[in-house]
């Protein structure tokens, strides 16, 4: 549970510093992008750079907590069977 827990906590910290170097994807918005820089202008491609790493963090983000519910409710369902061989003899 307890590395579960880490490994949840530092999976998207490490996504978003190990993909920092990552570029626009479409053309014409690498195209934009570049003639914006060239131009001195870098917030429109710093934004661009943290909408992708949103995009692609939120799907992982999104199955590891439905996973993390999942184990939950298994775990929960398990002790109550159990408490109920108990009870029952």
């Amino acid at each position: 549970m307890k590395l579960l827990r880490k490994i949840l906590t530092l999976l998207p910290a490490f996504v978003m510093a190990a993909s920092s170097d990552l570029l626009a994807q479409c053309a014409m918005c690498r195209a934009t992008v570049e003639n914006n820089v060239s131009n001195g202008e870098i917030g429109i491609g710093a934004g661009l750079n943290f909408g992708i790493l949103y995009l692609f963090v939120m799907p992982y983000l999104a199955i590891g907590v439905v996973g993390f519910l999942w184990y939950r409710k298994s775990k929960a369902d398990a002790k109550a069977q159990q408490s109920r061989r108990y009870s029952q003899g």
